[in-house]
């Protein structure tokens, strides 16, 4: 910009933009000096940054006086007898993974069977579910006959062992596109796998193909159309994990993996009935997965059941040197382990608000029926919403290059809360405030941290007061899982506009459905085990894990 565009009226009108305001011989003084600022951002913007660049800085959730990490001890895993197979495909689909597993290392089920029956239920209802992008069919069978062929040798990988699952599809997949959901990467292939995928490889899983998400991993509109709730196809199933739920709520495929920024495990569990588990900040590799926002993004399981869950995470857990927010940490997990240590609290206000439901008090009636102590706790008095400019910064960030080339209109969602509109208007935050946003994240780290030095679990709904964000700035785990039934004609549906939860009714010719309710269950960091330990607990008294759409019939 040249001296002559630049007027004490510019600075005035972009005062209004920030929020601040000057007086006029502040502006003047600014004159000759922003247009240093401007040529050096211009100058930095020459350089096309790759999704794949870090931050220098990094996030940990961890504050000074966290302890060393214990020993990784020998994990335990649920020896339950799974009963005979049964006769059924459909009960074969619809089965956890434990009970899969155990099939498949008893020799009574075959990777190559199981592979089969999904492969099947995907032609038949992934197309009006449109939760797959691709089907690895080939791969999948491939995968499975060798599965099996190691398995005759005596060869067993794990509990994963043979049993198939679907990706996200923004996790890198050498060889098959990987498109992130998005019309400018829709014919995107990498010439590598993700961590995650090499991981789940090494154990045995079987992929069976990529699952949607919508674009750039936000809601559950994707090039391809809009992801459906197998509960009710009239609605969408939240996202940005949207296709892995749909998937696993459907029986489609054993388990899914899915990721999280604010709400992508957990939103779609809530609204398909799946059980999501969004593990501690750093503790699964995101190496080779599409990055939207370096210091938030998780990766984690969705499955149908609190100990699947616990199965996949021990999987895909560790640390690695590639992701600069990679923590090294052991998952320490006993099936058996008893809870009646665990002290479990709960945010009054969340269970009595306009929005909760009675699934939402049974569930906490529940918790108090497993004889541990419940007591009421609160959160400190901060404006948590505040931190979402470090979501919409980062993000914009991720993907500055569609903003700066307009490529951003080829994505399907245009309105004010999509993804191209929140870029945009990223470009106008504030430097500074986004320094003040991070010390705020620092206070709201230090109410957690004593949240849970009083508390092993809080249990509350979805929508539990600040939690949402707050736990997910902070890196805290959450393990959503399936709590009841509703009978509703309409539906809240969470969006990120205006960094708040917007309220979109869903309802289809007057029909009424009976649809999933979940409950969330927070817990320290790197605590996963106990947390999956309380929600088994939690899960067997509910009792409601094993119901089925009607639809996937």
């Amino acid at each position: 910009m040249a001296n002559a565009e630049m007027t004490i009226e510019t600075i005035a009108a972009g005062e209004r933009l920030m929020g601040v305001s000057y007086s006029r011989s502040e502006r003047e003084l600014m004159l000759d000096n922003l247009e240093g600022q401007i040529a050096s951002a211009q100058a930095r913007r020459k350089l096309v940054l790759a999704n794949d660049t870090p931050m220098a800085s990094r996030f940990d959730p961890r504050l000074p006086d966290f302890p060393a990490f214990p020993p990784q001890r020998p994990l335990r895993f649920s020896n339950a007898d799974p009963g005979p197979l049964p006769a059924d495909d459909e009960d074969i689909a619809f089965a956890p993974v434990w009970r899969l597993s155990q099939w498949i290392a008893r020799g009574v089920l075959s990777s190559r069977r199981l592979v089969e029956i999904y492969l099947a239920r995907i032609a038949q209802h992934a197309g009006p579910l449109a939760c797959f992008v691709t089907v690895t069919d080939d791969l999948a069978r491939a995968e499975a006959d060798a599965a099996d062929a190691r398995l005759a040798a005596g060869t067993w990988l794990g509990p994963l062992h043979g049993v198939p699952y679907g990706l996200k599809d923004l996790f890198d997949t050498k060889g098959i596109r990987t498109s992130w959901g998005a019309a400018p990467y829709k014919n995107r292939v990498p010439d590598r796998d993700a961590r995650v995928v090499e991981l789940l490889r090494a154990a045995g899983a079987v992929l069976l193909g990529k699952t949607t998400l919508g674009a750039l991993a936000y809601g559950d509109i994707w090039f391809g159309g809009k992801t459906r709730n197998p509960w009710n196809l009239n609605e969408g199933s939240s996202g940005s994990s949207a296709g892995s739920a749909s998937a696993v709520a459907a029986g489609l495929c054993g388990f899914a993996i899915g990721t999280e920024t604010l709400g992508s495990i957990t939103s779609p569990s809530q609204r398909c009935g799946a059980t999501g588990l969004r593990p501690t900040y750093g503790r699964v590799s995101r190496t080779g997965a599409m990055a939207l926002c370096w210091s938030l993004d998780k990766i984690g399981p969705i499955c149908r059941a609190v100990d699947d869950c616990a199965l996949v995470l021990a999987a895909i857990n560790g640390g690695d040197r590639a992701d600069r927010g990679s923590i090294g940490a052991p998952f320490n997990f006993d099936a058996g382990a008893g809870i009646a240590d665990l002290r479990i609290g709960y945010l009054p206000a969340a269970f009595e608000d306009s929005g909760a439901t009675e699934v939402d008090r049974t569930a906490l009636e529940a918790a108090r029926s497993l004889g541990n102590e419940v007591v009421a706790v609160k959160l400190p008095e901060l404006p948590y919403s505040s931190l979402m400019a470090i979501l919409y910064a980062e993000a914009a960030a991720a993907f500055e290059e569609l903003t700066l080339t307009d490529r951003d209109d080829e994505l399907v969602r245009q309105d004010k809360g999509a993804w191209p509109n929140a870029f945009r208007k990223a470009r106008f935050l504030s430097a500074v405030d986004h320094v003040q946003a991070d010390r705020l994240r620092y206070k709201v780290m230090e109410g957690l941290d004593d949240l849970f030095h009083s508390v092993d679990v809080l249990i509350g709904p979805f929508m539990t007061g600040p939690m949402l964000v707050a736990s997910n700035f902070t890196g805290h785990p959450c393990l959503h899982l399936r709590a009841g039934f509703l009978r509703t004609e309409s539906r809240s549906e969470p969006a990120l506009a205006s960094g708040r939860l917007e309220i979109g009714a869903r309802i289809a010719d007057g029909q009424r459905f009976e649809v999933p309710q979940g409950i969330s269950l927070w817990g320290r960091l790197f605590d996963e085990g106990r947390l999956c330990n309380f929600g088994a607990a939690l899960e067997a008294v509910l009792g409601v894990a094993d119901r089925r759409p009607t639809f996937a019939k």
